[in-house]
């Protein structure tokens, strides 16, 4: 299993990448968690002993900000997670072209910046893992649900573009299309169907086996839903 030793996770906050800090954390990672209200990070900050920045993904000197930050304290990540996305929802002919932009630039663009920043690092060194967080709208375009399809679609393009230029260069790019509802506190799952909702948890799990999969077997891209979900 390769051996992974910071982990910084971009777009962080109470759900999925809450998880994927604590079993970061429990794996003996460093973790660093990027967003852009950072201070509501501290609950999470405290729980893992992670370091929390202020970054807007969309924007490039916040992402060269934030890899400076962490190249300057010796922790440059060998694993990032993009997990950062924006949804805007409405009939084509009524959405807002602002609101339209804001969904490509960061379900999209801003992972784009934070993947260049990591590669860039991880190619010098032969190593590292480029994670990103996908969508049941990566590879279905629902109705009234452009924007974010437009956006998911492009971050999947990019992994998949990754994959093949990285890879020889020893870096893991992988794209998880998570297909489903994940349950949070807001969102419980219903009596009648028992774990009809994507444990954060077992996502994160997820992740982790990408992370220790053998270069010899690597998978760019897995898909996880529930087992009630039709598709």
């Amino acid at each position: 299993m390769p051996q992974y030793t910071s982990a910084l996770i971009v777009g962080a906050g109470s759900g999925l990448s809450a998880s994927l800090a604590r079993l970061f954390a429990q794996e003996g990672m460093q973790v660093a968690l990027a967003a852009r209200a950072a201070a509501k990070l501290g609950k999470l900050v405290q729980e893992t002993g992670a370091r929390a920045y202020a970054c807007d993904a969309t924007q490039r000197p916040d992402v060269d900000a934030l890899f400076a930050a962490l190249d300057s304290e010796h922790t440059t990540p060998d694993v990032v997670v993009y997990n950062a996305s924006y949804r805007t929802r409405g009939p084509l002919i009524g959405l807002d072209p602002t609101e339209v932009e804001r969904s490509i630039a960061v379900s999209a663009f801003g992972g784009f910046l934070v993947a260049q920043a990591a590669a860039r690092r991880m190619l010098k060194e032969g190593r590292g893992a480029i994670l990103f967080t996908g969508a049941s709208a990566s590879v279905k375009g629902y109705a009234q649900s452009a924007p974010f399809a437009m956006g998911k679609f492009a971050l999947r393009g990019l992994a998949q573009s990754m994959a093949r230029e990285l890879g020889p260069g020893g870096v893991h790019v992988a794209h998880v299309v998570i297909d489903g509802g994940i349950r949070s506190a807001r969102r419980i799952d219903s009596a009648d169907r028992p774990d009809s909702l994507l444990d954060p948890d077992a996502i994160a799990r997820t992740y982790l086996h990408l992370l220790s999969q053998p270069r010899s077997a690597w998978s760019w891209e897995i898909e996880v839903r529930p087992w009630v979900e039709s598709f």
